[in-house]
């Protein structure tokens, strides 16, 4: 980005924003140690003291809405592996209020995305 915009600043002075779920994107290497993904993920770059990290602190697409709300929560209780087991087979139960059943895939799309 420096010669491309012939600017000396970290990436030429370009802003980048980054977002989402970054446990879910961390770099796949074959063969090598879970360090070693670890080493090559953007907190080892020499780049991450330039980064300013923002964390949201409210949901805004669930505010006021109760199932939403409970989705998420349970959802980020399944991503941090706090859902309890039944047994030794790490199998694990939805409660079901956690899923929508719906007769059609167009009710499914109505459900999923109301505005449409």
């Amino acid at each position: 980005m420096r010669d491309l915009r012939n600017d000396n600043r970290i990436m030429g002075g370009v802003i980048i924003l980054l977002s989402g779920d970054f446990r879910q994107i961390l770099p796949t290497i074959s063969r090598t140690t879970p360090a070693d993904e670890l080493n090559a993920c953007l907190k080892a770059s020499e780049l991450w003291q330039y980064v300013q990290r923002i964390t949201l602190t409210i949901r805004a697409h669930i505010l006021g809405d109760i199932s939403s709300e409970n989705f998420a929560k349970q959802l980020l209780r399944l991503s941090e592996g706090k859902l309890p087991t039944k047994d030794a087979s790490d199998l694990f139960s939805i409660s079901f209020d956690f899923c929508v059943s719906v007769p059609s895939l167009k009710d499914l799309i109505r459900h999923v995305i109301p505005d449409i």
